[in-house]
């Protein structure tokens, strides 16, 4: 099937829920972990549940929203049908700036493990590779995705394995340290909540899901779920051998994990699955990213010409480019803890709006209305609980945002 705007329907449930896995896996394990760690210390399992919780209800409120509007675009075209099209531009503009720190700390994260001398010029390199593998079609994309993704929980199940067999994990190092305080539960919650965002690129596909209706709302819950288990056995095992102040100074948590588990002979297949994890991660985002664009530039807040669909590759080749090129610049000078807590704060932002999309739909009952309260309180929360650096930049490019939108409006 072709929707009206020529993309087409090839995504079955188990694609969908892959290309959420793509993102999730590669940007929560070896991306937001250190920074977490640093916030929470000891009590970054907290944050991980706190995140979880929230995102639970992102998730559940996004797979309502999909399966009543099947279009590209997520809580842009949500908050538009819903709240008025200020608060879905809004979104859009979250989601996409956001997002497009999120695709330079997935690229970072590419460098920092491969090389970390040139970490910059291997971002680069991975942001232009992947793009062309995305300009040549979704099922090609799905299909690298999956590959990657089974690449990825092979090598987390073997860290996991190398520290439980080893001896140097200790259980104590997982108890709450007295330092652990409310305010940096929160931060890590929300620093977190970067690596559970991925079930949004599933939202964003909307036009290219066979029977978007039923495959959306059953492939966001799975994708979120794996992605949390996996999260929690793998954070348990790294907190057992590295302790809190040894995860939150270590460059590459997980290699730094087994080496000091004594197994450094793994550290180089380590390193090479956080690659593939992030390359599976900065696949899956372009792709959310270069929708919402899309779907922004068919109602002119972005471009009309970045509506364009491939005749051939049937994807919005224009927008995938001019996404590429973007994040290519980031991640040449980009600082990867700063562009984490950037995109949370922003899809923090994008998020809210979802829940409170979600509120006005029909039929209502207490325990749906509960969900996207719990979501909107909880977003809001984690967003504010952020470094401050984090949250006054977020503040700014929204309020730019805006003022572009009311120029628009009045000219």
């Amino acid at each position: 099937m072709t929707t009206p705007g020529g993309l087409q329907r090839r995504l079955g449930t188990t694609d969908a829920v892959v290309i959420g896995l793509g993102s999730m896996v590669g940007a929560g394990i070896f991306a937001a972990l250190a920074p977490a760690a640093a916030a929470a210390g000891t009590g970054l399992l907290i944050g991980l549940a706190v995140a979880a919780v929230v995102a639970y209800c992102n998730a559940t409120s996004s797979a309502r929203l999909a399966a009543r509007y099947p279009q590209s675009g997520g809580t842009y075209v949500y908050g538009r049908e819903r709240l008025g099209e200020f608060w879905g531009y809004t979104a859009g503009w979250s989601f996409i700036v956001g997002k497009t720190a999120s695709c330079a700390a997935m690229a970072l994260t590419v460098g920092v493990y491969v090389w970390p001398q040139w970490a910059h010029a291997v971002a680069v390199a991975a942001v232009v590779a992947l793009t062309a593998v995305n300009y040549a079609g979704i099922q090609k994309s799905a299909l690298l995705t999956r590959i990657i993704v089974a690449c990825v929980l092979a090598v987390l199940a073997a860290v996991v394995v190398i520290i439980a067999g080893s001896g140097a994990a200790d259980p104590a190092r997982l108890e709450i340290g007295d330092d652990v305080g409310v305010g940096g539960v929160l931060q890590a919650a929300g620093l977190l909540f970067f690596a559970f965002a991925g079930y949004a690129r599933i939202a964003t596909l909307g036009e290219e899901v066979r029977d978007p209706a039923r495959t959306i709302p059953r492939a966001i819950p799975i994708a979120l779920g794996i992605a949390l288990v996996v999260y929690a056995v793998v954070a348990v095992a790294v907190l057992a051998v590295l302790g809190g102040s040894g995860l939150a100074a270590a460059p590459a948590p997980l290699a730094d994990a087994v080496t000091a588990a004594g197994a450094s002979q793994w550290q180089p297949v380590v390193r090479a699955g956080a690659a593939v994890a992030a390359l599976g991660s900065l696949l899956a985002l372009i792709l959310g990213v270069s929708r919402t664009t899309l779907a922004m530039a068919r109602d002119h807040h972005l471009p009309h010409w970045l509506s364009a669909v491939h005749p051939r590759f049937a994807v919005p080749h224009r927008a995938e480019v001019l996404v590429g090129i973007v994040v290519a610049a980031l991640a040449a000078v980009a600082d990867l803890r700063g562009a984490i807590g950037f995109s949370s704060f922003a899809v923090l932002l994008y998020y809210a709006i979802a829940n409170v999309s979600a509120w006005t739909l029909e039929p209502q009952n207490r325990w749906r209305r509960a969900i996207p309260a719990v979501g909107l309180i909880g977003c809001l929360v984690l967003a504010f609980s952020l470094p401050l650096t984090s949250v006054l930049a977020g503040l700014a490019v929204v309020a730019v945002g805006a003022v572009i939108y009311a120029v628009r409006s009045y000219t």
